[in-house]
């Protein structure tokens, strides 16, 4: 992560708060309550790669969770009924199609119709929050029966040929005709599987080619990052902290990110999405939404008879610091990723097209509606709590 070059960056001074405000104000649906929650200033050097060089204060943690207090936005909007009626609609969807059968008591818990009503706060169409959870949850089944979770069968062995054949389910297989029949049973005996062919199907609703194309591109490298992890399952090695950093960015919620538009109503045209520019953009935001992530799972992790791997505890191993400095480098690296890209998306959505400036308001709110539902979500809570 460190850019020596940028060590001495002057202080991020757009506010991306106060144009997400304005341009939010034109779509119904959507409520701002107010600019980015900030943290002190910092004491040192700003800028991409100087986290590691600046000396902060001791983070005060937020409601007793032990997460130190983020530089993020707040939610856009908070509408529980929303919430509520799109959480439901995605339990019976996930009991029509088998997926994390037994288990949906947990899917329930974890509320993930909340996660769509606070990350998507320029609709208030619950098909389409549906559709974008619909994908998300199918992601997230691919990580808990593939990677993550033993005891619905993962294997790090197996996980390559899953993945495989997993994709074929969100972009078909096109065999010679005696075997299709056999390429239709793989789709239907699993519900990883039939989870990703109908959500896509769903949000092509609402998502033109191009679009899909998009999200097609991001599942596949989430895919990779998920073999990435695998193989340091299988190897019982713990990755550097660049290389962590590097499989996040992969391994993130950048799909779910993709979505915003999609989510929206408008179509981000493939050319600006693809600039470098805004891909950096987005990524950054995206690994920033998925070190929050890092963080509030450390507690349920802590628990797993498995390696788990989390930038805190990957910090604490190569940096041989306690746990909670772990944790403070970890909030800080977040918080640079956030700053920057709060620079740097002011600067395209100034230059870029309306679509453009509206999908970046879109990244800066799912930044606030993401926090959010972690501090809140019993996904993330400690199995002895």
């Amino acid at each position: 992560m460190s850019l020596l070059s940028r060590i001495a960056a002057p202080t991020a001074r757009h506010d991306v708060a106060r144009l997400v405000s304005e341009l939010l104000a034109e779509h119904p649906g959507a409520r701002p309550e107010g600019p980015a929650k900030r943290t002190a200033l910092p004491t040192g050097p700003t800028g991409l790669g100087t986290s590691a060089a600046r000396i902060t204060a001791r983070r005060k943690d937020v409601e007793g969770t032990g997460v130190p207090e983020l530089y993020c936005p707040p939610p856009l909007r908070d509408d529980p009924a929303l919430a509520e009626e799109v959480n439901a609609r995605l339990l019976a969807w996930a009991e029509e199609i088998g997926l994390y059968a037994g288990r949906l008591d947990r899917v329930r818990a974890a509320d993930f119709g909340r996660l769509m009503m606070l990350a998507h706060p320029d609709t208030d169409d619950p098909d389409r929050l549906l559709a974008a959870g619909k994908c998300a949850l199918a992601e997230w089944a691919t990580d808990d029966y593939y990677c993550d979770d033993e005891t619905m069968g993962s294997a790090p062995a197996l996980l390559g040929a899953q993945l495989g054949v997993a994709y074929a389910a969100i972009d078909p297989a096109h065999p010679p005709l005696r075997y299709v029949p056999a390429v239709e049973k793989a789709m239907q005996d699993d519900p990883v599987r039939t989870a990703l062919r109908s959500a896509f199907a769903h949000m092509a609703r609402y998502a033109d080619w191009s679009q899909l194309a998009r999200l097609r591109h991001e599942v596949a490298v989430l895919f990779v990052g998920y073999g990435q992890e695998g193989s340091w399952r299988s190897q019982g090695r713990m990755p550097a902290v660049w290389e962590y950093l590097a499989h996040r960015q992969i391994n993130s919620f950048v799909p779910c990110v993709a979505m915003t538009d999609m989510v929206g109503g408008y179509v981000l045209p493939a050319a600006e999405y693809a600039d470098p520019r805004v891909r950096r953009a987005v990524t950054m935001a995206s690994t920033a939404a998925t070190l929050v992530n890092d963080l509030y799972s450390m507690a349920k992790e802590h628990h797993s008879d498995s390696v788990e791997f989390n930038l805190p505890t990957v910090i604490a191993a190569e940096e041989r610091c306690t746990p909670r400095e772990a944790i403070e480098r970890s909030a800080a690296i977040h918080d640079e990723l956030v700053r920057t890209f709060e620079t740097e998306a002011a600067a395209l959505a100034l230059t870029g097209s309306p679509q453009l400036r509206r999908f970046l308001t879109g990244v800066w709110a799912w930044l606030g509606g993401n926090r959010a539902w972690h501090s809140g979500s019993r996904r993330y809570a400690s199995t002895t709590s």
